[in-house]
Formats: C-alpha cells, structure tokens, sequence
C-alpha cells in the first residue's frame, strides 16, 4: 500500500513539475523562445563544426547546394546560426525589441508564420540574385537578419512615423531608419569587404513591405488607432 500511494506521489510530483514547465513556455513570447532557440544552437553548432567542419553543410545556406537539390532544410535551419558572438548579439538584440513589439501587434500565430516566411524569401533571394549576379555559389550565408529586415519592413509600413533611436543614438521615423540601415549595411559591406547577406536583407525586407500594405489595406481603422496611440 505504501509503495503504491509512493508511486501515485510521484506521478503527481512529475505532473505538477511538467504543467509547471509548460506553463512558462506558455508564457513566454514567440519572439524571446526564438531568442531562446537562436542562442543555444549557435553554441550546439559552433560545437559540431569545431568538431567536424563539414557540418556546416547541414546548418549554413549554400546556393549552389540548394540549386542541386541539397540540404533544402537550409533554406530555414540557416536563421538559427551566426557567424559569430557579435552577429548573434547584434540580431538577438534587434529580434528583441522590434520582434516583441511587432508580436504584440499581430498576434502569436501570425507573427510565428510571417518570421519563418520572411527569412524564407531572403534565403531565395539570396540565392536567386547569387545565380543572376553570377556571384560566388559555393558562398554561405547564415543568419536571422532576413526576417529582422522582414519585422523591420512590416513594422515600417504600419506605424512609419513612430520615432526610433538607431544604434540607440540617432533619432529618426521608423520608415527612414529602415532605409538608412539597409543602405548603410549596404555601404559598410561593400567598402570593408565583409562579408554581409545584402541580398538575404532585401529579401526579407521586400516580404516585410508586401505583407504590411497588405495588413494596412485589410485593417484601415484598427492602423490608423495603431498610429495615433503610438504617436
């Protein structure tokens, strides 16, 4: 008899222990578990290529592999590596702000779909324009800073005029600092080499500024309360 009630004590301990668990996940936003996400497999996968280099095949977008029918999973799984600890942070901390503020505004489930559609459609520009341009195919491109462009860009289109700190120190209206980073990175990238996925920025921003007018159009009123709120 003891030894049943001690099992039944347990199972309970476990169920109280695992709806506790779920009811944190519940809680948290889409934006900070995608953070969450971002952070742990940069490390697991820093881990795996130290360990064996050729891993970034599976991870790291690569047009010529995708051109030829391979590792199509990573025309996604290559917005959840970075190519360093400053590339992480810099988007983890854009995704932060601007993801959560845009999550609020749509919702959960629309911002969970359009994240993942937006990186997607700078992961196809990037390849698209690698083969028109004749650029470098065997090149790899990683990063979330497609969909970023992709928030950017939406959030640009709903609330243009909402003022906004770039680098937290320039002020200016949100549709002119979307503009401004993306030909500043632009700029950047093409004087000190580096090697930035302009094309993927462009990419997620032109999904960004398709879905907004089309979110604008569809909800008139409920933007127009959007803007004069946040002015």
């Amino acid at each position: 008899m003891r030894e049943k009630k001690e099992r039944r004590l347990k199972k309970l301990r476990k169920t109280k222990s695992n709806m506790k668990t779920l009811g944190f996940l519940r809680n948290l936003s889409i934006t900070n578990l995608i953070l969450i996400i971002n952070i742990a497999l940069f490390f697991l996968f820093y881990i795996l290529i130290s360990v064996n280099k050729s891993f970034i095949d599976f991870i790291a977008l690569q047009p010529a592999s995708i051109l030829q029918g391979k590792y199509l999973w990573t025309l996604l799984a290559s917005m959840f590596m970075h190519g360093s600890l400053s590339h992480l942070l810099v988007n983890m901390v854009s995704l932060f702000f601007m993801g959560n503020f845009l999550e609020k505004i749509i919702g959960r489930k629309r911002y969970l779909l359009f994240y993942f559609i937006s990186g997607l459609v700078a992961s196809l520009f990037f390849i698209f324009l690698s083969f028109v341009f004749k650029d470098d195919m065997a090149k790899y491109a990683v990063g979330a800073s497609g969909a970023l462009f992709g928030i950017g860009g939406l959030l640009a289109v709903l609330i243009p005029k909402l003022p906004v700190l770039v680098f937290f120190i320039i002020p200016m209206p949100l549709w002119i600092a979307i503009i401004f980073l993306m030909f500043g990175v632009w700029i950047i990238s093409y004087f000190t080499g580096l090697p930035i996925g302009n094309t993927a920025h462009l990419g997620g921003l032109v999904a960004g500024l398709i879905y907004g007018f089309y979110l604008r159009r569809k909800y008139k009123k409920k933007v127009k309360l959007l803007n004069r709120y946040l002015r």
